[in-house]
């Protein structure tokens, strides 16, 4: 071996001579493909590393050109490399390109090093197989793709947390047993014990409050969570001198022993227990005469008194919760719908007068006040029925002043002319309480009579009613 400027290179006199034979598989050993091809791309010979047993016989790619088992983009990378390196063989690089074969449907990409033999006419081409590397990098985008979702999932989960954190009403802290600081906590808890939550964070939750060590608090704390019944330990507020009474609940998260701690003024106690309203509240909905009912914003039934069960004649609960009001109405959805859709334009409704069916059918005419309740989807509406029952006979007396009316058109006018008359004021009452209970839903107040809106549309004409229910 000598050495020029030039480099390091054998001189031909001590290279031997390699058989053909032997020459190939020096060739298989060092690349893990190779090809001999002349300058127009024709392959001349092809070879495969014996390791590389996943790849089908490439005897079927000689005679053939190089150019038919390469994929679309590679086809230009090879012709501009060849070209290059017929051009300047000292020049060339390095060029990777993805074979692919149309009979096996097999594609696997090769990195080529072009090398002249023999004669300048044919090259041989040294390929790498890159398969175990593009493998690798599959695997890390997939790596990195499961990571970047768990990401997203993590962060879901941290945005629902903090939305929770932010709406509930109570003063809630997280507290990490081990060190007795305080981990989170929410706007609540911060108003509550004057500070902000970045004030809050990394406190020690026992320095607080008044006469606390962090491991006697964090005792209490604990014999609080485990005991049966319902504990609370009571904290002194060291800067405002506020009593609160804390509800402590021990979990472990990520390793981490944590205390999750809510806590309520011991004067918000006292006031709520000392409130008669919701007891009240409660004992009219049980026990009121009128039939009380809560439903969602479609009408469907959420809970209902025992005076609904009694109008209706439902056995329990049970049989009524989940059903749709409509059911129970005479009109059945005309009904719910003119409810409904006047108490949200106006914000409620005070009386409307209908019929309850119950279970059996029975019918009995009851009057409807309707309230929005706000804060709730489970429970959108509240409901108040009662029944009229009682007043038919106090209204007995207009109908006989009506029909003494009648009457007296006896003698003046015929039979005909007078059940038309009364027949035509009867109808005129009946279209405007229709249209002023429909709100001026005019397909409302014509189901609600049992007309076509056509018809409807006709007697509204005939009595002038119109203009007086602004049509247009």
């Amino acid at each position: 071996m000598s050495v020029t400027r030039d480099g390091t290179y054998w001189d031909i006199g001590t290279v031997p001579h390699v058989e053909p034979d032997r020459l190939s598989s020096i060739i298989s050993a060092l690349a893990d493909f190779a090809m001999v091809i002349d300058r127009d791309g024709k392959i001349i010979s092809v070879l495969a590393s014996p390791s590389h047993t996943s790849i089908a016989a490439l005897d079927q790619w000689e005679n053939a050109n190089v150019r038919d088992y390469l994929t679309t983009e590679s086809v230009r990378k090879f012709e501009d490399t060849l070209a290059g390196y017929l051009s300047d063989p000292k020049s060339q690089r390095a060029t990777e390109l993805n074979h692919y074969d149309g009979k096996t449907k097999v594609e696997f990409p090769v990195v080529y090093t072009m090398h002249h033999i023999g004669s300048e006419e044919t090259i041989l081409l040294m390929g790498r197989d890159l398969r175990p590397i593009a493998d690798m990098q599959r695997q890390l985008v997939d790596a990195q793709i499961a990571v970047e979702r768990d990401f997203e999932v993590k962060r879901g989960y941290d945005t629902r947390f903090r939305v929770l954190m932010q709406s509930i009403q109570d003063a809630v802290v997280f507290v990490n047993v081990s060190t007795g600081s305080i981990i989170d906590a929410n706007a609540a808890a911060a108003t509550l014990l004057r500070r902000t939550v970045d004030e809050l964070k990394g406190t020690e939750f026992a320095k607080l409050f008044e006469d606390q060590g962090r491991s006697e608090l964090l005792a209490e704390m604990a014999a609080s969570a485990l005991s049966e019944g319902p504990a609370a330990v009571r904290l002194v507020d060291q800067k405002s001198s506020r009593i609160f009474n804390a509800t402590p609940s021990f979990f472990r998260a990520a390793g981490t022993r944590t205390m999750l701690c809510r806590l309520t003024p011991e004067a918000a106690i006292e006031a709520s227990a000392t409130d008669p309203l919701p007891r009240a509240l409660g004992a009219v909905f049980e026990s009121g005469p009128d039939a009380i009912l809560i439903t969602d914003a479609d009408g469907r039934i959420a809970s209902a008194n025992e005076a609904f069960l009694d109008m209706t004649d439902a056995a329990h609960n049970a049989a009524v919760e989940g059903r749709s009001l409509a059911d129970y109405l005479d009109r059945g959805s005309v009904d719910l719908n003119v409810l409904l859709d006047g108490t949200g334009r106006s914000g409620r409704t005070r009386i409307y007068n209908t019929k309850l069916k119950g279970q059996f059918e029975g019918l009995s005419a009851v009057n409807i006040s309707v309230t929005p309740v706000e804060g709730d989807p489970k429970a959108a509406f509240a409901f108040v029925i009662r029944s009229t029952e009682t007043h038919h006979k106090s209204d007995a007396e207009p109908h006989a002043e009506s029909a003494q009316s009648a009457v007296d058109l006896v003698g003046n006018a015929s039979l005909k002319e007078i059940v038309a008359d009364t027949t035509d004021v009867i109808e005129k009452i009946c279209i405007e309480t229709a249209i002023e209970l429909t709100a001026n839903n005019r397909v409302a107040a014509a189901e609600m009579l049992g007309l076509s809106r056509q018809s409807l549309y006709v007697k509204l004409r005939k009595y002038g009613l119109l203009s007086r229910s602004n049509e247009g």
